[in-house]
């Protein structure tokens, strides 16, 4: 073997990934530019060509195609709702170490707080499945911990998509636990300088790849001080292979596609309608603009007789209807139907009600795997300090969803049916402001008002501070009109 075959061997053995990574690859690339949509998605020429479709004609397709990027649409409902509570942190030891309140203050070295990284990771885990989150440590050669902290040395995190893990490697300890032996990664891209990192037990070893010279530029090993891998495979949902989820948009992708092709095929319809074709033999002189003048050959056979070919349109509304049953599919997919206002406005109240149900559980399933990702995290955070974990993290488990309509409807019937029970009164206040996120003190009873004491009753809790929507949520019998004239009233006559 000479030495430029053996070159090239070493640098596909470092650059090049495992067979899970080669079979799933393609996968992965097409469901980042489905989330990523814009110029990504055109580059990636997902519409579809026409049949003896010229190349400028195609590419003026791709720029006039609008792209109505659904993946990220549903990604960022379940976000919403996964991050509307923050997660409650116990971190026993650690609590007040100034590392750690840096850490949750920047957790990647880069400006995000703990909680904004793990909402990428949440994010990323939704569009591929899985990501991968690696716990690193600045090696300074410090003798002392002293030294660490004077030179503000402490734990970060970087996240990867499976895009970059080119290799991986898993046993089983002797605990029956499954512990990573092998991992490479692409650290980072500079035009055709590739930096790949290679982690086992023992060693990191970092490559720099030259790729357009073909050539090793720099070879850099040192200890792996921590003895195992830090990194964290973080789950969107399990799947059947380990180190492969479940993405949330793997069939969303292809019905917005669809939806994609179908969009450039109405434009092409509008296109035609606007623009109708003059058919004629080369002989006639014509031209289809207003008041022009048609030079026809004598004795032209009648057939021949120049004529206007005008679309129909009429598939326009069956190409509407299509869009419109995928977008439904997608809802269905997503669970996202009823809380997407084109298909809430016409599901019926147990479907909504079914819906929010599917919709809670599955932000419960991603809650779990975030809660057990980060638990893990901490526990390598604390490894690198020279501490036990001994802390719990606890993600919501359930989010609230619901019709919130339908509900204050049914509150309203039970206000104006039981207007003088103060414990009927007092579940509507309290429901109210937990809608409307109010602080709201439940030992605090408001008799119900009577249009008597109405107005002054008003015009004390104004002056007392409390708000509008405070006072509707304390008086469910009150209505803003009955604020707004009490507030009058207190300008007009202030002394009164």
């Amino acid at each position: 073997m000479d030495a430029i075959q053996k070159l090239n061997d070493a640098i596909a053995k470092v650059a090049g990934g495992n067979d899970l990574y080669d079979t799933y690859k393609d996968t992965w690339q097409y469901l980042l530019e489905s989330y990523i949509g814009g110029e990504e998605y055109r580059r990636a020429n997902h519409l579809v060509r026409y049949q003896l479709e010229t190349e400028p004609e195609y590419q003026a397709r791709l720029r006039t195609t609008p792209l109505e990027n659904h993946c990220a649409s549903v990604i960022s409902v379940y976000n919403s709702f996964l991050f509307r509570t923050e997660p409650k942190r116990e971190l026993g030891t650690i609590e007040n170490l100034a590392e750690t309140e840096d850490f949750l203050r920047d957790a990647d070295f880069d400006g995000r707080s703990l909680d904004n990284f793990m909402k990428d990771v949440a994010t990323w885990t939704s569009v591929f499945g899985h990501a991968w989150v690696i716990v690193s440590k600045p090696n300074i050669n410090a003798t002392t911990r002293g030294d660490e902290v004077e030179a503000g040395v402490r734990p970060y995190l970087s996240v990867l998509t499976p895009l970059v893990v080119l290799d991986w490697e898993w046993s089983r300890s002797p605990s029956g636990r499954y512990q990573l032996n092998y991992f490479k990664y692409l650290e980072d891209v500079n035009k055709d300088v590739h930096t790949v990192k290679e982690w086992t037990n023992d060693i990191i070893t970092t490559t720099v790849i030259d790729m357009g010279e073909e050539t090793i530029t720099d070879t850099i090993i040192e200890p792996n001080g921590l003895g195992k891998i830090p990194a964290v495979c973080v789950y969107n949902k399990k799947g059947v292979v380990k180190s492969i989820g479940i993405s949330d948009i793997a069939d969303i992708a292809d019905a917005q596609r669809f939806i994609y092709n179908a969009t450039s095929e109405i434009d092409q319809s509008i296109r035609l309608d606007s623009h109708p074709s003059l058919v004629k033999t080369p002989e006639t002189n014509a031209g289809i603009g207003a008041g022009s003048i048609i030079h026809m050959p004598e004795n032209l056979d009648p057939g021949l007789k120049p004529y206007i070919l005008e679309f129909s349109g009429a598939s326009v509304d069956k190409i509407l209807g299509a869009i419109q049953h995928q977008v439904g599919n997608i809802d269905k997919m997503a669970n996202t139907g009823a809380v997407r206002a084109t298909e809430s406005r016409v599901m019926s109240g147990i479907a909504m009600e079914t819906e929010f149900q599917l919709l809670n559980a599955k932000l419960s399933e991603k809650a779990d795997q975030l809660e057990l990702a980060e638990e893990q995290i901490w526990k390598l955070f604390c490894e690198y300090m020279g501490y036990a974990w001994n802390g719990d993290i606890d993600y919501p488990g359930s989010f609230n969803i619901r019709d919130t309509g339908s509900e204050i409807a049914q509150l309203k019937t039970a206000a104006e049916t039981s207007p003088n029970d103060p414990q009927i009164q007092k579940g509507i206040a309290i429901k109210v402001a937990e809608w409307m996120e109010l602080e709201y003190d439940e030992d605090e009873v408001m008799p119900t008002t009577t249009p008597e004491d109405r107005p002054q009753h008003m015009q004390e809790m104004i002056m007392g501070g409390y708000e509008d929507a405070q006072i509707l949520a304390l008086h469910p019998e009150v209505t803003q009109n009955d604020i707004n004239n009490a507030r009058t009233a207190l300008l007009t006559n202030p002394g009164e």
